[in-house]
C-alpha cells in the first residue's frame, strides 16, 4: 500500500481505500481504478491524498471490526463538525456528551486489539478528523489504563475539543510546514491557540475537570503561546492526550510530508522517554495492532521478512520469516537482535531496481567483450 498525493495520481491506480462523498456516501470501493474524472472528484474533494494498492498487491482483508472502524469514522465527522463549529464561535453544543457516550460504548470498555485504520483527510475536515481519531485513540488508552467513566467523559471531551483552535487558522497557513512560516504567521497560528485557551478557561459550561484538562494542555502543544508556563501539572489524562495527539499527526496524511508507520511513530514515543509517559504509550500498544502476522518488515541488516507470531510483551521483536534465506528468527533473542531488528514496514513489495538515467545517457551501444571495462 503507498500514499500518493492527489497531484500524483494517474488513472488505473486501484483504491486501498474507499473515499467517501461529503455526505458520508461512499463513491469508490477498495480495488477500484481510479479514472481521469475519479482524480477529478479527488481534486474537487480537497484530498490531500490517496492510498492506492502496487499492481501486483492483493486487497488486504477487512474484519468486521476494521469495516465498523471506517463507518464509525465516516458518520461522525458531520457530528464532529457541529460540535467543533459551536465552540469555535463560543457557543455550546447539546449534542457533545451524546456522541461521547456513543463513542465510549464502541472504544471504551474493549477487550481486545484493533487495527487503527487512517482516514483520507482533505483541507476542509482535517481538524475535525485528526479531533476524532485522537478521541477514538483517548477512549482506546484509557480502557486499559482502567480509568472510571467520568474520568474517560472529561478525557474524550477534552480530546475532541483540544485543537477547537486550529479552525480559525486560515487554511493556505494550515497547508504549510513549520519551518516554511514567516514569523507573522507564526504569530498568526500561536495567537489562534490562545484566543482559543482563553474561550476554555471563562467557558462556566464545560465541567471544571475539562477545562482543568485543556489549561494544560492546549499550552504544553503550543509552548510558544504568550503566557505558557514553562512546567506543567502531572495530569494523566493531559499525558493521554498528548500520546494520542503525536501518534494521530505522525501517521496521518498532512500536507508537505508522507505519513509515517505506525512502527516510526511507536518507536518516536518510545525513544522520548523523558516526553511521553512510558506506562500511556504502553496502554496505546496494548490497545491497537501494529506488527499482528501477515505484515511484511524491513530489517536493519537490508532485508526483508514477514511477522509470523507477533510479541505481546514488545511489539518491535515479533517471530519472524526472512525473505532472504527463508528462516524463522525470534527478534526478541537478544543474540538475533544484534545483527537484526525491524526497520520499518515494508514500503513496497515492488524489487525491481531503478535504473540511474545518468548511465542511460551515457551508454552509446557499443558491443563489450567478456572481460572488457566499460
Amino acid at each position: 500500500m503507498l500514499f500518493v498525493k492527489t497531484e500524483d495520481l494517474k488513472p488505473g491506480m486501484r483504491l486501498a481505500k474507499p473515499i467517501y462523498n461529503k455526505n458520508g456516501v461512499m463513491l469508490y470501493e477498495r480495488n477500484s481504478k481510479i479514472t481521469s474524472q475519479g482524480i477529478i472528484s479527488v481534486e474537487n474533494f480537497g484530498l490531500i491524498g490517496i492510498y492506492v494498492l502496487e499492481p501486483a498487491e492483493p486487497v488486504p482483508p477487512m474484519s468486521e471490526d476494521d469495516i465498523e472502524f471506517e463507518r464509525f469514522q465516516a458518520m461522525s465527522i458531520f457530528i464532529i463538525r457541529e460540535i467543533l463549529d459551536a465552540y469555535s464561535d463560543n457557543k455550546k453544543d447539546d449534542n457533545m456528551y451524546q456522541f461521547i457516550n456513543q463513542l465510549l460504548k464502541k472504544y471504551g470498555s474493549l477487550h481486545h486489539k484493533i487495527n487503527f485504520i487512517q482516514n483520507l483527510r482533505s483541507n476542509d475536515d482535517y481538524i475535525y478528523k485528526h479531533s476524532l481519531n485522537t478521541a477514538i485513540l483517548c477512549a482506546l488508552i484509557s480502557n486499559k489504563l482502567g480509568l472510571a467513566f467520568k474520568e474517560q467523559l472529561d478525557l474524550v471531551a477534552a480530546a475532541l475539543l483540544h485543537d477547537v483552535g486550529g479552525l480559525s487558522i486560515p487554511v493556505q497557513l494550515r497547508k504549510k510546514k513549520t519551518e516554511e512560516l514567516m514569523a507573522d504567521e507564526g504569530r498568526k497560528i500561536v495567537l489562534a491557540y490562545q484566543s482559543s485557551w482563553q474561550e476554555f478557561k471563562n467557558n462556566t459550561d464545560l465541567s471544571p475537570d475539562i477545562r482543568r484538562i485543556l489549561m494544560v494542555l492546549i499550552p504544553m502543544l503550543h509552548p510558544d503561546m504568550p503566557g505558557a508556563p514553562s512546567k506543567f501539572p502531572d495530569i494523566l489524562s493531559v499525558e493521554i492526550i498528548k500520546v494520542a495527539y503525536y501518534f494521530d499527526n505522525m501517521t496521518a496524511m498532512k500536507f508537505g510530508d508522507e505519513p509515517l508507520s505506525e512502527i516510526a511513530a511507536v518507536r518516536y514515543l518510545l525513544d522520548h522517554v523523558g516526553e511521553f509517559d512510558k506506562k500511556v504509550v504502553d496502554a496505546l500498544l496494548d490497545s491497537i495492532n501494529i506488527l499482528s502476522p501477515g505484515v511484511c518488515v524491513e530489517f536493519t541488516n537490508g532485508d526483508k521478512g514477514l511477522v509470523v507470531t507477533s510479541n505481546e510483551s514488545n511489539v518491535l521483536e515479533p517471530f519472524v520469516l526472512s525473505f532472504k534465506d527463508n528462516k524463522l528468527y525470534n527478534l526478541g533473542d537478544s543474540a538475533v537482535a544484534r545483527s537484526m531488528q525491524i526497520k520499518d514496514i515494508m514500503k513496497t513489495m515492488d524489487n525491481r531496481h531503478v535504473v540511474d538515467s545518468n548511465m542511460l545517457q551515457q551508454y552509446t551501444g557499443n558491443t563489450l567483450h567478456m572481460g572488457e571495462k566499460i
